[in-house]
């Protein structure tokens, strides 16, 4: 029995140890990160033409009295820009184990 528990001890000390990555950027990498930076700028234009409309439609609708749904495009847009915004953020935190 004193075996078997030993071996366990050793499995779960194999598997417990901490891995470290250190991430580097490939050749050709600065043509990728310019075009997710320009991404970046269009979800971003886009977020604010979004809260932008929703608003828009907000007080249009508030005008003529019908049927309100710009506040689920309002909370769309700003769903999509938070997540959006961190998207790098959440990508650091899982590469670094949250260092």
């Amino acid at each position: 029995m004193s075996t078997a528990v030993a071996l366990a001890h050793t499995v779960v000390t194999v598997w417990a140890q901490e891995i470290n990555i250190t991430p580097t950027a490939p050749p050709g990498a600065n043509k990728v990160i310019t075009l997710v930076n320009f991404m970046a700028w269009f979800v971003t234009l886009a977020g604010i033409a979004a809260v932008i409309y929703a608003g828009g439609k907000f007080g249009w609708e508030r005008w003529h009295g019908g049927s309100v749904e710009s506040p689920k495009i309002l909370l769309g847009a700003l769903f999509g820009g938070i997540l959006a915004t961190s998207a790098g953020p959440i990508m650091n935190a899982v590469v670094n184990g949250g260092a």
